[in-house]
């Protein structure tokens, strides 16, 4: 297990820069530890003078946890009346009334109720950042947006709350906190993680052996691929990776999965260590007066999607979307093309004339990934 780093090393970040920064502390599972290695920083910083306050930590009944609060001032949670039921937040407000030097912010993935300012904790945490309070948050690699249809697929487990990979990128910091299968599975027995009566469950379900490794697996190379991101980002420019391997993903108005077509893109610009488009041709068969309003509607929803994962969205104009296409990904140095794999009409599979037959014979030069979701519709 590599050494853990030193509380100094993140206190040198905070006092090189005005606005906040941003530490992460990643794992693959409920138990692993993050919550109580935020905390245990959090009295080290303190001892050296850093003023800290806890915004919002869930300690879930864990004695060891709840332990390491005390001696940390605590900013009350904010009570919220929401259809008859009182709802406890982190009180941004206060937070950032407050402000402190650092703040710590757990389950980062969390929804807030609708009545307040943001609808996730991640873009809580943004705003602590952009008034320059120094953030240590905590989250599950599963949350990660462009995980989301692979852990699904992998796990058979939905996760609902999910984080972009573009917060992710604002990390300063990325720690994975890594555990054998095994330990974390005998956490779980000996009562460390849920009380006694949710164990069985937990273990015949989300903390099944096949489940956890692929988890643990997918933590490790997120982890990885953060830092490498951070390495070429410091780099100096001669040693940076070329643009040419650029990742551009290619949207119709009414694509099949869309947001599973995104999450790939998104995952492999990040294998990548790349940029990536993502781009739209509306042709004059596609303009908003001809297409209807749903089509509209998830034209929109698909885009703000794609800047979430971090994408530059790019809308063209044009009577033939392919050249369009093609002459983009050339003026911009992309390597890779991204096209799901749509329903054309019979005419054109028999003239082989669809945009990704087209596409196919066409695109000299790049690679060109064909994208299928045939388990996404299934599971739909």
């Amino acid at each position: 297990m590599p050494p853990r780093p030193r509380p100094e090393d993140f206190l040198e970040l905070v006092q090189r820069s005005k606005r906040g920064r941003l530490k992460l502390y990643m794992g693959f599972a409920a138990g692993v530890g993050k919550t109580y290695r935020m905390l245990e920083e959090a009295h080290a910083l303190q001892k050296r003078g850093v003023g800290v306050v806890v915004a919002f930590v869930e300690t879930h009944g864990r004695a060891e946890t709840a332990v390491l609060l005390e001696g940390l001032e605590i900013v009350p949670r904010k009570k919220i009346a929401y259809r008859g039921v009182s709802v406890e937040e982190m009180d941004l407000e206060a937070v950032l009334v407050r402000k402190p030097e650092l703040a710590i912010v757990d389950e980062i993935p969390h929804t807030n109720v609708p009545t307040s300012r943001h609808k996730k904790r991640w873009e809580d945490v943004l705003d602590l950042l952009a008034a320059g309070i120094n953030v240590i948050g905590a989250l599950n690699v599963q949350h990660l947006e462009s995980l989301n249809d692979v852990v699904e697929r992998n796990t058979g487990v939905a996760v609902r709350e999910t984080v972009p990979d573009s917060f992710l990128e604002e990390a300063d910091q990325v720690v994975n906190l890594d555990l054998a299968v095994e330990d974390l599975q005998d956490r779980m027995k000996a009562g460390k993680i849920y009380a006694a009566d949710k164990v069985p469950r937990a273990i015949e379900n989300f903390f099944k052996d096949r489940n956890l490794a692929t988890l643990r697996e997918l933590a490790l190379r997120e982890v990885a691929e953060s830092l490498d991101r951070a390495a070429a980002a410091h780099a100096r420019p001669s040693e940076r990776p070329r643009a040419g391997g650029r990742v551009m993903v290619c949207l119709s108005s009414k694509p099949p999965l869309a947001a599973a077509l995104l999450r790939r893109g998104s995952r492999m610009a990040g294998r990548l260590n790349t940029d990536w488009f993502v781009v739209y041709v509306e042709t004059p068969d596609e303009a908003p007066e001809r297409i209807d309003s749903e089509a509209q509607r998830l034209l929109l929803a698909n885009i703000e999607k794609a800047r979430e994962l971090g994408a530059e969205v790019v809308r063209l104009k044009a009577s033939d979307a392919v050249d369009a296409l093609l002459d983009f990904a050339r003026s911009h140095a992309v390597g890779h093309l991204i096209i799901g794999r749509g329903r054309a009409a019979l005419w054109q599979r028999v003239l082989g004339r669809s945009i990704l037959q087209r596409l196919v014979d066409e695109a000299e030069g790049f690679d060109l990934h064909i994208a299928s979701f045939e388990d996404e519709e299934a599971a739909r």
